[in-house]
């Protein structure tokens, strides 16, 4: 015991040294690589992202709400795309990371993007909705809420040309999308399973702010209760509410495993999240540089499809451990959640006209979506 508090509390010190020289980067990489505790190893860190950027041209701030080692149950991907941004550019971009919501989170990290505060951050697709509200159809219900049709949706052609354009006018550039895993149906402790919709009748439903999601709980049955993301665990822990709707990573890095019993995958809708960039920024930059960027996007985006099942099998024994019990449902009963609250029914015609622009843009998008692309990823 003592021999491990000596070597935490050597990891501490080394991650202070680092920071108080101005070197907070070198230092997550270092934690992230496990190598705090060797003095050499941490020197030989902060010496090699010293040189790097001084060596490189141009500096990315790459701001995320999540600390480094959140992509084993979340795969968030963040290190990856710092690498590969500094590797496909030769080393003319240096990435300077700002993980853990120490520049914000959500809306107000997108914010920072579009004022050019930040060059880059991640931030979810449903707060990146106010500012290219296009955005928000992937929150219409069985439209892509399984991880293929939203996969399949964001690499195709009709979403770049009928989206990528809104977004850009205003000052983001999309990177990529990074694939989570659909939102499912959680019942806090003490609840009973949710197989079927008639299973949510009275049920109290945390949902966010979103037009959409409210009216789709609304419409399978339960009583949607808007609650603030940071309020969520005390309203599930009290009562306020009875079920909520991240997906089972989000679960896990936010500290529901011991407060649920009850996790049903219904894949209504994804729980995704984008990394956006300052389109003024990325304009200025030259055009082999724009290149590298574009390509290291690829690549992560790449190596997040294929993290997607190991971190939800991760984040599911976690829960597991707590006395968690996940249901997948049957085609048949996927089809009956459908059938109450899909996209298909008349009551989101209005959403989409006003979202896509036309019943025939949304004809496209919604064939690009069950269409198969170039990218497979796994479904729970």
């Amino acid at each position: 015991m003592k021999k491990r508090e000596d070597l935490a509390s050597h990891e501490r010190r080394n991650f202070l040294k680092l920071t108080a020289r101005g070197g907070f980067t070198a230092a997550v990489v270092a934690g992230a690589a496990g190598t705090l505790w060797s003095d050499a190893a941490v020197a030989q860190t902060a010496q090699e992202e010293r040189e790097r950027q001084q060596a490189a041209d141009h500096t990315m701030t790459l701001a995320t709400a999540y600390v480094l080692g959140a992509s084993r149950s979340y795969p968030i991907m963040q290190l990856d795309l710092k690498e590969n941004i500094q590797n496909a550019t030769n080393g003319k971009v240096y990435v300077k990371l700002a993980p853990g919501g120490q520049l914000g989170a959500g809306g107000a990290l997108a914010q920072a993007v579009q004022g050019g505060t930040i060059q880059a951050a991640q931030h979810s697709l449903s707060n990146f909705a106010p500012f290219a509200s296009a955005v928000d159809l992937i929150n219409m219900p069985y439209f892509c809420g399984s991880n293929q049709r939203f996969t399949n949706l964001v690499t195709s052609d009709a979403w770049k040309s009928e989206v990528h354009p809104k977004i850009e006018a205003s000052g983001f550039k999309a990177l990529f999308y990074v694939v989570i895993d659909p939102r499912v149906v959680a019942v806090r402790r003490g609840g009973n399973q949710v197989i079927t919709p008639g299973d949510l009748d009275g049920v109290k439903f945390r949902v966010p702010g979103s037009k959409m999601l409210q009216q789709y709980y609304r419409m399978v049955g339960a009583n949607p209760t808007p609650v603030a993301w940071g309020e969520t665990p005390s309203a599930i822990k009290q009562g306020v509410a009875d079920a909520l709707d991240p997906s089972v990573g989000a679960l896990y890095v936010f500290g529901f495993k011991d407060i649920l019993s009850h996790v049903t995958f219904t894949q209504a809708v994804p729980d995704s999240q984008v990394y956006s960039m300052n389109l003024e920024w990325f304009n200025s930059l030259p055009a082999d540089v724009q290149e590298g960027i574009e390509f290291a996007g690829e690549i992560t985006a790449q190596q997040n499809l294929a993290k997607v099942p190991a971190a939800r099998s991760y984040a599911m024994a976690e829960l597991v451990k707590s006395g968690v019990e996940f249901h997948s449902l049957t085609e048949d009963q996927l089809a009956e959640w459908q059938d109450a609250g899909g996209y298909q029914r008349s009551e989101w015609d209005e959403f989409k006209v006003e979202l896509a622009g036309s019943m025939d843009a949304f004809a496209r998008l919604e064939e690009a979506a069950s269409t198969q692309g170039r990218y497979y990823v796994h479904d729970a």
